[in-house]
């Protein structure tokens, strides 16, 4: 006989907030809802955690799902419980952020979901739920961790110039960063190997490309190495 609880329980569910990034700006993928409530609104990929998986496994799950996106950098951000956040029932939902490089992940729309999209962060529609609380979030999140751990370079292609390193860190931060101390700190850490290789097809003089040493920074966190930005 199956046991009954004396007190109602929460639903559970995860949404994840992904991060790209292009020559503009730094994006966030949405998905247009397919069914009610909220159907037609754009939202945060997510859905209900199944009985047999964990809350990892379910952030995964739902964004392969409703987007495509497979085998990209998940991270657990926060936990959202407001009482009316869901106006089905009582649902509790852990947040997720994942990062990835738009030019080796394409987005589609899948299960509930009508459609998918990415939306640079200052050109964002009103969100259903409160996904724009989550978003705000997550952007807080990232701009605070980007400056202590190499996380960023999953927004890269795994070779990239100096200058488009700068950007990045630059579009996350949402401000300017000096050229030269920039180099200077990031050259002087260790942790960028330099190729015997230049950018193809760019109509300016090629610049030299680089690429993350995971391997090397990992050696340094050991010895006590602390990156910061």
């Amino acid at each position: 006989m199956p046991y009954t609880y004396e007190y109602a329980r929460a639903a559970l569910a995860v949404d994840c907030v992904v991060f790209g990034l292009d020559d503009e700006d730094l994006k966030v993928m949405l998905i247009e809802r397919g069914q009610p409530p909220f159907k037609g609104r754009w939202a945060l990929p997510g859905g209900f955690v199944r009985l047999d998986e964990t809350l990892f496994e379910a952030a995964r799950r739902e964004l392969e799902e409703e987007t495509g996106l497979k085998r990209v950098f998940l991270e657990q951000l926060y936990t959202f419980g407001d009482v009316k956040r869901d106006p089905r029932e009582r649902v509790v939902s852990v947040a997720y952020y994942a990062l990835c490089n738009l030019r080796d992940h394409k987005v589609q729309g899948a299960t509930d979901a009508s459609a998918a999209a990415w939306f640079g962060l200052h050109d964002l529609p009103s969100l259903a739920f409160d996904h724009d609380e989550i978003l705000r979030t997550a952007v807080e999140r990232i701009r605070g961790k980007v400056r202590y751990v190499p996380i960023g370079f999953e927004l890269l292609p795994r070779k990239f110039t100096l200058t488009q390193l700068q950007k990045m860190y630059e579009k996350i931060l949402d401000r300017q960063l000096d050229k030269r101390n920039f180099r200077k700190k990031v050259l002087g850490m260790g942790i960028l190997e330099e190729t015997d290789e230049v950018q193809q097809d760019v109509a300016h003089r090629a610049a030299r490309l680089y690429r993350f040493d995971e391997l090397a920074y990992k050696r340094l966190v050991k010895q006590g190495f602390n990156f910061e930005l």
